[in-house]
């Protein structure tokens, strides 16, 4: 034990000029991936987010589901269609999408966060009309010589304003807000939204110090398939034009840049699938993974 000591102090060392510096700031997490079904991830987050308030910060998470809702409506004997790695939502899908998402997944996040000591509050994006939202138009690109198709994919929904009086209201009430990635539309229709579009939406409303969002890699690779620690905004482009930055990490990318330009102070890519990776990434002086600022 006495081994230790000096480890573990150099550890809460380290942290402390982090700790001071971003106390009483907004931090806003994506909660997605292995993170999000592996049993100890899913603790270790709970007590990240924990730790993060009771050190001064100041936790907004915001979760995905796509495992989950998938799962149910397989059960359900409903299929499945994506276009693009957008999931195709009719009616029937969207029922489902809104029970997994702010019925299931929503409330054991926020029930793993009381049970382990945090004060946590659930919401979608209809609670106060936190997420007034529009129908996607998705138009896919067929070529040269060929005009864009436009496909039709439904209740899916992009962001167009957030409403964020309820979230600081909650803010500053000490609670941790635990958002479903759902919206509402100007009729009250009900939108599906991309949890990453909606992590970055919310984070440029709060002008929050930083958006995380944990993904199932070590963060943005090269082309060697080692980690890059850090991207500036004016690098981001030429990375993906080169095919460094390439499939789904693209609208991960565009999230954050997003998020940079309206706001948010700078944008990190992490590995959940690592214990404790959000207080890495905070606290420690090299972080985890991929960090993007301007």
């Amino acid at each position: 034990m006495s081994e230790q000591t000096p480890n573990t102090a150099s550890v809460l060392i380290e942290a402390l000029p982090y700790i001071q510096k971003f106390s009483n700031e907004t931090i806003v997490v994506k909660y997605g991936g292995h993170a999000m079904v592996d049993e100890n991830l899913k603790k270790s987050f709970a007590l990240d987010i924990i730790l993060m308030k009771y050190v001064g910060l100041n936790p907004v998470v915001v979760h995905g589901g796509g495992p989950q809702i998938g799962s149910l409506l397989k059960s359900l004997s409903i299929e499945s269609q994506f276009v693009d790695g957008m999931r195709v939502t009719d009616k029937e899908t969207m029922d489902v999408v809104e029970m997994v998402l702010v019925g299931k997944v929503n409330k054991e996040i926020v029930s793993l966060i009381n049970q382990n000591g945090g004060q946590s509050v659930g919401l979608s994006g209809k609670d106060g009309q936190l997420l007034i939202a529009s129908k996607m138009k998705y138009i896919k690109d067929k070529g040269k010589n060929q005009p864009p198709e436009i496909i039709d994919i439904g209740m899916v929904g992009q962001v167009e304003r957030v409403n964020n009086r309820v979230l600081m209201g909650l803010i500053e009430n000490q609670f941790i807000p635990v958002i479903a990635p759902v919206g509402v539309g100007e009729g009250g229709e009900t939108y599906n939204i991309n949890a990453d579009l909606v992590a970055g939406s919310i984070a440029a409303s709060l002008k929050a110090r930083k958006l995380i969002l944990l993904t199932d890699t070590a963060g943005v690779l090269d082309k060697n398939s080692e980690l890059i620690s850090s991207i500036k905004v004016e690098e981001a482009d030429h990375l993906i034009k080169d095919g460094t930055i390439k499939g789904g990490m693209i609208p991960k990318i565009n999230c954050c840049l997003d998020a940079l330009a309206n706001g948010v102070d700078k944008a990190h890519i992490i590995d959940g699938r690592k214990e404790h990776a959000i207080l890495l990434e905070i606290f420690t002086k090299g972080g985890i993974g991929t960090e993007i600022f301007k």
